[in-house]
């Protein structure tokens, strides 16, 4: 599904974020990014949807090169691709249920379906009961399972998590995850930057630790591997 040769990044700075990266991340995948602050996970994720552009080597997604990808179809590439921040991003004069319609309303989708599957989304992370409720009303957790389900409301083939507990407790971190192991094993792929030693080694995936820019430890079912 996803596919690196040889990838660099440069910044305009000078900085080199990427430094030859060569890997493939299959459909149906569950993958943790791992490593200390500045390795490079951020990079390494904004390339896969297009945030940031190479500047050397060869990405493909879904079989679609994304170093030849004209700007004007990046919105069309992130059709498949959910995205969670670690600031959950909700607009917050949105109700709930219209955060979650709101990114099937920007592609277009027809008004009878996006109801429904807005509530769907909802009900899976375990909020349809809170549909009008604004993002102020919410806890953080709660935030970030609205975050959740708008990523994954149109159904894409990949969904990235980005420190998606790093501003939540242990209780409601561990909830994310199960709704995160959920939607992967329904074929979802997720990609999860994460600096949590004790998710990564009690939920055991394939475990990608980038220092320096360099992919040093690619395992699968492994470790954190550092100290927090």
């Amino acid at each position: 599904m996803i596919e690196m040769k040889e990838v660099y990044k440069t910044y305009p700075n000078g900085v080199l974020a990427l430094n030859g990266i060569d890997v493939t991340i299959e459909k149906g995948e569950f993958v943790y990014v791992v490593g200390p602050s500045g390795a490079g996970k951020s990079t390494f994720i904004k390339l896969i949807y297009r945030e940031e552009k190479s500047s050397k080597g060869t990405i493909h997604f879904d079989n679609k090169s994304l170093q030849t990808m004209k700007w004007k179809q990046v919105p069309y590439l992130r059709r498949d691709i959910g995205i969670v921040f670690q600031d959950f991003k909700l607009l917050p004069k949105l109700t709930v249920y219209e955060n979650v319609a709101y990114a099937l309303e920007v592609i277009e989708e027809i008004p009878r379906n996006v109801r429904r599957r807005a509530m769907d989304a909802l009900d899976l992370v375990g909020l349809k009961n809170k549909a009008r409720f604004i993002p102020d009303e919410l806890s953080g957790g709660e935030q970030q399972r609205v975050a959740v389900a708008r990523a994954i409301v149109n159904r894409p083939k990949l969904l990235i998590a980005d420190e998606p507990t790093g501003n939540l407790d242990p209780e409601t971190s561990w909830e994310i995850m199960r709704i995160l192991e959920e939607i992967n094993a329904k074929g979802t792929t997720i990609i999860m930057a994460t600096h949590s030693k004790e998710i990564v080694n009690t939920i055991k995936k394939r475990v990608i630790a980038i220092e320096g820019g360099q992919i040093v430890r690619d395992e699968h079912r492994g470790d954190y591997g550092y100290e927090n």
